[in-house]
């Protein structure tokens, strides 16, 4: 047989052996088909259903279906960024970036606001800058190893670093022994460069001692008594707050009150309560304003836009030139004129205003932001918790950092008065951010402790992630995976 003949037969062939649809049968008169067979038939000869345009079959321009997985607009993007703030290591990753974000940009910061002051004193320009170079590194040990303990070992140590800081805070008033730096008797000579600051300490001291004492009797059910509220944290955080007061230090015991009041807020008071230990400690602040001249100045300097003509209220109204000559992206990183003699303290009370003036409007809103992730973190890891320690520990570490910055970043806006506290993990001063830096690492044990947070971090481990891969894979029946 030619090829061809050959070749015809075989189309012939494979054209008989496709199946072909089904024409539908015509129905009797008067009696319908069922739905089925009538659909089937529609599809087997290729009529389109009614109201169906043209073109919207396989492959025509209309057989696309719009995605809804991907875009969806503000209210995706919203969805998406509450699950992500939903997982368990969100807390965890958050208290540990800003934190150490915050330190990071607090050392740039410092080593360009202090190199004048250190040359003004015949010193290197990275005088101040190596100081607290070191006193970051000390912390960022302090704060892994505050991470890595567990709970027990941070109740065990809140009385002993309660007794020792109270020891050192007596030391402090001892003449000869203590030191004071800016009119303030608050500071141990500890040899070269170096000093402490005790108070510092007490803040830490404060909330972990606090803790543990709200969290056994939560435990025994006293909190619904005030007497076993009050007594004995009240008269204890008193007696912190007169060893600091007298030294003359201020603003270090606003910021333990704050700590003190947070305590008292997470623990339940009840509003009369409250309002009463508030309205006490109201009219022993008033009393102790009005009797010093020096606090009354820095209270009339609030809202001032220049100084007067007696030299007054000079630093407050250089700290608003400083912010306000910033714009919206600053001078550039050393560029300040502000840090020229004219601001005092330009690296350790009034850093932020230096930020604002080489940085501007987007650096500020930096730190502002960072500040406030760090706090809602605490928020998140205090509310999630069921141990009564960590609830009260978390909760005061983050009133105590969120309460100090709004009151140094107040001060230097012109909203608050003059305090004289450092902003947590950004201004100079190794003795205020050792012990903060330690609280964070606090933070960041509790995050870690968190049943959902265990789990997700036991699952990031190789050895146990492998094991976890080999489960997945079954074994085929020649024994091979």
């Amino acid at each position: 047989m030619p090829a061809d003949e050959r070749f015809a037969v075989r189309r012939d062939r494979a054209r008989a052996s496709v199946p072909r649809p089904l024409a539908a049968a015509p129905a009797p008169s008067g009696v319908p088909l069922p739905d089925g067979l009538a659909l089937r038939g529609r599809l087997a000869t290729g009529a389109r259903r009614p109201g169906t345009p043209r073109g919207s079959g396989r492959g025509g321009p209309g057989s696309r279906t719009p995605r809804t997985g991907r875009g969806g607009g503000p209210r995706r993007t919203y969805e998406r960024a509450r699950r992500a703030w939903d997982r368990p290591l969100t807390a965890y990753y958050v208290i540990l970036g800003s934190s150490l974000l915050i330190t990071v940009l607090g050392l740039v910061m410092v080593y360009s606001a202090s190199m004048i002051k250190a040359l003004d004193i015949s010193k290197p320009a990275t005088y101040f800058f190596g100081k607290q170079f070191l006193a970051a590194v000390i912390g960022g040990a302090l704060m892994l190893l505050a991470a890595r303990m567990p709970v027990k070992l941070h109740r065990a140590l809140a009385y002993p670093i309660l007794m020792v800081t109270v020891f050192l805070m007596v030391l402090v008033q001892v003449p000869g022994i203590g030191m004071s730096v800016n009119g303030n008797q608050n500071w141990l000579y500890l040899g070269g460069p170096f000093q402490l600051q005790p108070s510092e300490f007490g803040k830490l001291a404060l909330i972990l001692w606090g803790a543990d004492l709200l969290a056994r009797k939560q435990d025994k059910r006293l909190l619904t008594q005030w007497k076993h509220m009050l007594v004995p944290l009240v008269p204890v955080a008193f007696m912190l707050l007169g060893l600091i007061m007298l030294g003359g230090d201020m603003g270090t015991a606003i910021i333990l009150t704050a700590i003190l009041f947070g305590l008292l807020w997470l623990a339940g008071a009840p509003t009369r309560l409250f309002a009463g230990v508030l309205g006490a400690a109201a009219a022993i602040a008033f009393l102790l304003i009005r009797t010093s001249p020096n606090r009354m100045s820095r209270l009339a300097c609030m809202g001032v836009s220049e100084p007067d003509p007696e030299g007054g209220c000079w630093q407050a109204a250089h700290g608003i030139y400083a912010l306000a000559s910033g714009g919206w992206f600053g001078s550039g990183l050393g560029a300040s004129v502000e840090k020229w003699g004219q601001l005092p303290e330009p690296h350790t009370d009034f850093i932020f205003a230096i930020t604002g003036e080489e940085l501007g409007l987007a650096g500020t809103l930096s730190v502002l932001a960072l500040f406030a992730a760090l706090g809602y973190a605490g928020i998140r890891v205090a509310g999630r918790t069921e141990d009564p320690f960590v609830r009260f520990a978390a909760g005061g570490v983050t009133t105590w950092i969120t309460a100090q910055a709004v009151i140094n970043i107040g001060a230097v806006l012109g909203l608050l008065p003059i305090a004289g506290v450092p902003l947590p993990l950004f201004s100079y001063g190794g003795s205020a951010l050792l012990p903060t830096m330690f609280a964070v690492g606090l933070m960041i044990a509790f995050a870690r402790e968190d049943p959902a947070a265990k789990a997700a971090l036991a699952m990031r481990k190789p050895g146990v992630r492998w094991k976890t891969m080999r489960r997945r894979v079954k074994e085929r029946p020649s024994g091979e995976r």
